[in-house]
C-alpha cells in the first residue's frame, strides 16, 4: 500500500501513552512557551531507554490539573482523527497526575471528559487503560487500580504495569496482579521490552491477556507456543523499540517471526510524539523494512480487534470497518 492508502486506511491502534502523544500545539499552549522538537522528541541517534524517558518530563507538567487533562484527552483524538484512527485505548497514569486538588477519581474524570468530547467531534472510539507504576508502592497502585475499577465499561477498559521493567521485574508485581484479578479488572503489562523473557512468563502467570511490546521472546519458541495458545495479544512497537535500543538494529526486530509463528501481532505507536510517529508512519516502515504484506495489514488489523478491551458491540462495529477496507 501507498502511504496516503496506508493514511486512509481504518486503523486501531492498542498502546499509545498519554503523555508521550500530546500534539506541539497543545504543549505550547499549556506552558504558555515555544518549545522545539528537540525538547520533545527523540532523535535518531537515541541512545537508550533513559534518554528516551527524558522526553516525557514536558508533557507530564501539562498534566497536572483537570482543564489540562481534559484538553489532553481532546487532543490526543484530534491527533488520532487526522489518520483515520477509529479506535484507540489510551493509557495513563493516573499516580502522575496526582495533586493536592485532584485526586484519582477526578484525575480520570478529566481525562474523561476531554476523550467523550473527542470522540462526538472526531468520530474515534476510545478506552482508557490505567497504568500501574513499577516505582510506586503496592498500596499506591492498587489504591489507583480499585477507584479505577468503578469507571469500568464507563470509559476504562483495563490496567497495565509500565516503567522500569529492568529495575523493577514482574515477580516483584505477582501479588498485585492477583488482586486485580480479583477486583474483574482486565489487564495488559510492559514485558520484554528489556530483553528479559522471564518477565513475559511471569505476566502470563499473573494472567495479563496482552503483552506490551514482547520482544524478548524472539527465538523463544516455547513462550511463543504458550503467547499462541491463549490468543494473548502482542502490542508491537517498532519506532519506539528500535529508538530505545530494545533491539540492536532493524535487522534483529522480530516483527516477522512473530507473525510466521501465527502470533496475534498488533501494530502501535508507543509515543507518538516522543517517537515523532504515527500509526501510517509505523505501518509504512514494516512493510519497508520486513516484507510485510497488504494482507497482513489487514491481519493486525483484525487483531488489534479481536485482542482489543472494547465491549462486544464495538468489537462487531470495528469488524465491519475493518472488513470493508479488506474487501476492497
Amino acid at each position: 500500500m501507498t502511504i496516503e492508502e496506508l493514511k486512509n486506511m481504518p486503523k486501531i491502534e492498542l498502546h499509545c501513552h498519554l503523555d508521550g502523544s500530546l500534539s506541539r500545539e497543545f504543549i505550547e499552549r499549556r506552558l504558555a512557551r515555544n518549545v522545539s522538537e528537540k525538547e520533545l522528541s527523540v532523535s535518531d541517534d537515541c541512545s537508550s531507554l533513559i534518554e528516551y524517558l527524558e522526553k516525557f518530563d514536558l508533557p507530564l507538567e501539562c498534566l497536572q490539573n483537570e482543564e489540562g487533562l481534559t484538553e489532553a484527552g481532546y487532543d490526543v483524538l484530534k491527533t488520532m482523527s487526522k489518520e483515520n484512527v477509529i479506535y484507540a485505548e489510551i493509557r495513563f497514569a493516573p499516580l502522575l497526575s496526582i495533586t493536592e486538588e485532584m485526586d484519582t477519581q477526578k484525575v480520570i474524570c478529566a481525562l474523561l471528559k476531554g476523550l467523550e468530547k473527542g470522540k462526538k467531534d472526531f468520530g474515534v472510539e476510545y478506552n482508557v487503560i490505567v497504568c500501574a507504576m513499577r516505582h510506586y508502592s503496592m498500596e499506591q497502585n492498587y489504591e489507583m487500580i480499585k477507584i479505577a475499577s468503578e469507571f469500568l465499561g464507563k470509559g476504562v477498559c483495563a490496567t497495565d504495569l509500565a516503567g522500569a521493567e529492568a529495575q523493577y521485574p514482574m515477580t516483584e508485581f505477582t501479588e498485585l496482579f492477583h488482586k486485580v484479578k480479583e477486583l474483574g479488572m482486565p489487564f495488559t503489562i510492559h514485558a520484554g521490552e528489556c530483553g528479559n523473557p522471564q518477565n513475559i512468563e511471569d505476566a502470563l502467570e499473573a494472567g495479563a491477556v496482552r503483552i506490551g511490546h514482547g520482544i524478548a521472546m524472539k527465538g523463544k519458541q516455547d513462550i511463543q507456543e504458550i503467547v499462541k495458545n491463549y490468543h494473548i495479544g502482542i502490542e508491537m512497537c517498532p519506532i519506539s523499540n528500535l529508538q530505545t535500543k530494545a533491539v540492536r538494529g532493524v535487522k534483529d526486530y522480530p516483527i516477522r517471526e512473530f507473525l510466521d509463528a501465527g502470533l496475534l501481532v498488533t501494530i502501535n505507536t508507543d509515543n507518538r510524539t516522543v517517537s515523532n510517529t504515527s500509526m501510517t508512519k509505523e505501518l509504512g516502515f514494516v512493510q519497508e523494512a520486513y516484507g510485510i504484506s497488504d494482507e497482513e495489514i489487514h491481519l493486525m488489523m483484525e487483531n488489534a480487534v479481536e485482542v482489543s478491551f472494547a465491549c462486544d458491540e464495538v468489537k462487531e462495529r470495528l469488524r465491519v470497518e475493518v472488513q470493508k477496507e479488506v474487501a476492497k
